[in-house]
C-alpha cells in the first residue's frame, strides 16, 4: 500500500512539474486588510490620554508616559533637556539614586526615563510597587548636586569624544545646516554645557513633565477597570501646573544651490560624506509611505539599493553607502553618504549626486520595487508580533491624526505603490542641485571639493557645527614660538637663564589621579624623569599595573596586560630620542625634528599658534596660547597600516613648582575613551627608584 501511495505521489509531482512554467514569476496575491484589535482609549480629568492594549498571555504589564510638550529652542543652554533627561533617574524627594535602583531590582522591574518619557514594566503582582516608583520619578525627581556634577563630567567626556569622531561631527553639521533656527539644529557645546545650572535642570523638569497633553500607553495583563483604579491612585493627584508648551516648528532651511561644508580631521585617511537637505513633509501625510518606498530603493534597503550597487559593487569606493529619510512631526530630512578613501571622495560625491538625479528621470525596475515592498511588508509583519505594537499604533493614530484603519490597511496601501508613484515622489522630493554637502576629513581633499559648491566657496565648521574663523598667518617664526613657550614655562626671559634652570632639574615624579566615565575604577598614572633623557610611566588601578613604559636614551620597552612586555623598535627609539628631555622643544633645532608653524587657529574662542610635527607617517599638532604661550592641547595621529589612531591631550591649570610651570589638570581622549586627570603629587629632584618598574 505504501509503495502504491508513493508512486501516486511521484506521478502527481511529475504532472504538476509539467504544468507549471518555472520561468514565469507567479503573480503576487492581493494584500489583505489586517485585523488589528482596537485599543481602548480614554482621557483622565487632568488631561492624560490613556491607551490600553490588553494582553493576558503573560502576567506582566508595561506603562509608558509620553509628554505632550513640544521641543524648545534652548539657545545658549543648548542641551538642557538632554542633560535633564540624563539626570531624571538620579534620585527623588523620597529616594536616593541607590534606594531607587535597589527597589527597582527587588521587584524585577524595568524603569527607564528620558527627557520625553518614562517607561516601567513589571510582573502584574508587583504593579502597585512599580507604579509607586514610576510616579515618584515623574513627579518628584530632585536632581541632587552630586549627581548633577557626575553627569556633567560624563557629558564633558562625550564632547571630547565628538572632537575626534568624524561621524559625530558630520551628524552635528547635518542637524545645524538643515535646521538652523529649530530645536533639531541645536548642538550642545562646552560653552552651552557650562551655562546650565542645577536650577535650570529643575525648571526644565517642571516645565516638561505635566499630565495635561501627555499620553499613557499601557500594555499587558490588566483590564480597563483595574487600570482606572490604578490611575486614580497614582496619576490623578498630579497637577497640571499650567499649559503645555507648543511650538509650530518650521520645515528647516532649504539650500538654494549646492553648499559644501568642510570639517577638518587632521590625518584622516578617509572622509565621511553626508549629502543632505530638509524635506517638506510631516508624519502621517499621504506621501509618507511611497516616499519611504523610494528611499528603500535608493539607499535605505540593504545591498540591493542603487547607492550600494554603484558605490560599493561597481566602483568599490566604500564598504557601504546608504540613504536615510527621517520623517517626524516637527521636521523631516534626507541624507545620503558613507565613508570614502581620500583619493575617491570627490568621485563618490559625483556618483551620489548622479544617483539623486537618475532616479528622477525614469521608472524604477519591477524587481527593485518588489524587493523593497516585500522587505517593508516583512518588517511590518514582524512588528505585529510585539504586544506593544498595537498600543503604539493607537498612539500614532491619535498623535498624528491618522485614519482609524491606517494600520489595518497598511499592507494594501504598500501593495498599491506603483513605479509611477515612486517616480512622482522622486521628482517632488529629491534634488541633486540644492543640497548641503558635508565632508569631514583631511585638508588635502579641500581643493577637489570646490567644484561641488554652487559659488565655489567652501565653508568651514568645527566639530559642533560652529563657524571656523579663517586660519591667520603667524606673526612670529616657529623658533620664536618655541623660545616664547620655553621662557613662559620656565619663568625666564633669555636662553641663558633657561639653560641654567633646566640644568638644575635632575629628576621629577608626577602622580596623576585619573578617572573615566568608561572605567568604573579609579586609576593612577605616575610619570618619572631622570636627567638627561631617562623617562618612565605606569598606569595602575586596584593593585594592578595596566601598562608601563621605560626609555633611558638608548633602549626601552613598553608593557600592557594584553601584549606583555615588548622592546621598543628601532623606529620607536628614534622617535623617542627626539621627544625626550624635560622640555623636548629645547632640542627641536638640533635633533632633526621636522616641524612647521601652520598659523593661528581659533578653538573654543581662544587663538592658538599651531605647530605641526612630522615623524615619518605620524603627525602631531601642538596648540600654544597666543597670549600666554603655554601649550594647551596636543593632537597625535599615528598611522597603523591603512588606519590611523588619534589621541588628544589637553593641558590646564599650570602651577609653579620650584620655579617651573607644570600643568596640573589634563584630559586624554583616544577614540571613545576619555581620561580626566588631576595632579596629586609633583616633586622635583626627589629620590627616584625605577628598579621595580623596569623589572
Amino acid at each position: 500500500m505504501k509503495k502504491i501511495l508513493f508512486s501516486a505521489l511521484l506521478i502527481s509531482y511529475s504532472f504538476l512539474q509539467a504544468q507549471v512554467d518555472r520561468s514565469i514569476m507567479p503573480k503576487p496575491t492581493e494584500a489583505k486588510k489586517i485585523n488589528i484589535s482596537e485599543s481602548q482609549v480614554f482621557t483622565t480629568v487632568n488631561g492624560i490620554t490613556v491607551i490600553l492594549s490588553e494582553n493576558h498571555k503573560l502576567p506582566r504589564v508595561a506603562f509608558q508616559f509620553i509628554i505632550g510638550s513640544d521641543p524648545r529652542i534652548e539657545g545658549d543652554k543648548a542641551g538642557l533637556s538632554d542633560f535633564m533627561g540624563s539626570l531624571i533617574m538620579s534620585g527623588t524627594e523620597k529616594r536616593t539614586k541607590d534606594q531607587l535602583d535597589n527597589e527597582i531590582d527587588f521587584i524585577g522591574a524595568n524603569l527607564i526615563a528620558s527627557n520625553s518619557n518614562v517607561y516601567m514594566s513589571c510582573l502584574t503582582k508587583h504593579l502597585d510597587k512599580g507604579l509607586d516608583l514610576m510616579n515618584d520619578v515623574m513627579q518628584n525627581a530632585n536632581f541632587p548636586q552630586s549627581e548633577f556634577e557626575r553627569v556633567k563630567k560624563q557629558l564633558q567626556s562625550n564632547l571630547l569624544t565628538t572632537k575626534s569622531d568624524a561621524g559625530s561631527m558630520a551628524k552635528n553639521a547635518v542637524s545645524k545646516l538643515n535646521f538652523p533656527k529649530h530645536p533639531y539644529g541645536e548642538i550642545m557645546t562646552e560653552s552651552t554645557l557650562n551655562n546650565i545650572t542645577q536650577e535650570d535642570i529643575i525648571a526644565s523638569y517642571k516645565n516638561i513633565f505635566k499630565p495635561n497633553g501627555g499620553y499613557l500607553v499601557v500594555v499587558g495583563d490588566i483590564n480597563r477597570k483595574e487600570l482606572e483604579d490604578l490611575i486614580a491612585k497614582y496619576f490623578l493627584s498630579w497637577r497640571t501646573n499650567g499649559p503645555i508648551f507648543t511650538n509650530p516648528a518650521n520645515d528647516g532651511v532649504f539650500p538654494t544651490g549646492n553648499r559644501v561644508v568642510f570639517i577638518k580631521k587632521p590625518g584622516a585617511v578617509q572622509s565621511v560624506v553626508s549629502i543632505t537637505y530638509p524635506v517638506k513633509i510631516r508624519t502621517g501625510e499621504q506621501d509618507q509611505l511611497p516616499l519611504k518606498v523610494l528611499n528603500g530603493i535608493f539607499g535605505g534597503g540593504g545591498f540591493g539599493t542603487r547607492l550600494m550597487q554603484n558605490l560599493r559593487e561597481d566602483k568599490a569606493y566604500t564598504y557601504g553607502c546608504y540613504s536615510s529619510l527621517e520623517i517626524t512631526e516637527f521636521g523631516s530630512w534626507m541624507s545620503a553618504g558613507g565613508n570614502f578613501r581620500n583619493a575617491v571622495t570627490d568621485s563618490a560625491i559625483t556618483e551620489i549626486l548622479k544617483e539623486f538625479q537618475l532616479i528622477k528621470t525614469d521608472l524604477v525596475k519591477d524587481e527593485e520595487l518588489n524587493l523593497t515592498k516585500s522587505s517593508m511588508a516583512g518588517d511590518f509583519a514582524r512588528s505585529l508580533e510585539s504586544p506593544q505594537t498595537v498600543a503604539g499604533f493607537a498612539y500614532s493614530i491619535i498623535k498624528d491624526k491618522l485614519s482609524k484603519d491606517y494600520y489595518q490597511r497598511y499592507l494594501q496601501r504598500l501593495d498599491s505603490v506603483s513605479k509611477e508613484d515612486v517616480l512622482a515622489m522622486s521628482k517632488k522630493y529629491f534634488t541633486s542641485t540644492n543640497c548641503n554637502i558635508v565632508v569631514v576629513g583631511n585638508e588635502e581633499i579641500i581643493e577637489s571639493l570646490k567644484k561641488f559648491d554652487s559659488d565655489g566657496n567652501i565653508e568651514f565648521l568645527d566639530a559642533f557645527a560652529e563657524e571656523v574663523k579663517d586660519i591667520k598667518p603667524a606673526t612670529i617664526s616657529k623658533d620664536e614660538l618655541i623660545d616664547k613657550y620655553l621662557f613662559a614655562v620656565s619663568l625666564t626671559s633669555n636662553k641663558k637663564e633657561l639653560a641654567k634652570k633646566v640644568k638644575k632639574v635632575k629628576s621629577y615624579e608626577r602622580v596623576i589621579d585619573m578617572s573615566s566615565p568608561q572605567i568604573p575604577i579609579p586609576l593612577k598614572m605616575t610619570e618619572y624623569f631622570v636627567s638627561p633623557t631617562t623617562e618612565a610611566q605606569k598606569m595602575e588601578g586596584q593593585g594592578m599595573v595596566f601598562q608601563k613604559s621605560y626609555y633611558n636614551g638608548s633602549t626601552g620597552f613598553k608593557f600592557d596586560m594584553q601584549s606583555g612586555k615588548k622592546d621598543m623598535t628601532a623606529e620607536e627609539l628614534a622617535s623617542k630620542k627626539k621627544s625626550s628631555g624635560l622640555f623636548p622643544e629645547v632640542n627641536y633645532k638640533t635633533n632633526g625634528t621636522n616641524y612647521e608653524l601652520t598659523g593661528i587657529e581659533n578653538d573654543n574662542g581662544n587663538d592658538y599658534y599651531v605647530l605641526k610635527l612630522i615623524d615619518g607617517e605620524n603627525v602631531s599638532y601642538d596648540y600654544y596660547n597666543t597670549t600666554t604661550y603655554l601649550k594647551e592641547k596636543s593632537i597625535s595621529i599615528q598611522k597603523v597600516g591603512e588606519e590611523t589612531n588619534e589621541s588628544t591631550t589637553t593641558y590646564n591649570d599650570y602651577k609653579n613648582v620650584s620655579g617651573i610651570l607644570f600643568p596640573h589638570s589634563l584630559t586624554i581622549s583616544v577614540g571613545p575613551m576619555n581620561l580626566i586627570g588631576k595632579v596629586s603629587k609633583m616633586e622635583l629632584n626627589g629620590k627616584i627608584d625605577l628598579k621595580s618598574l623596569i623589572e
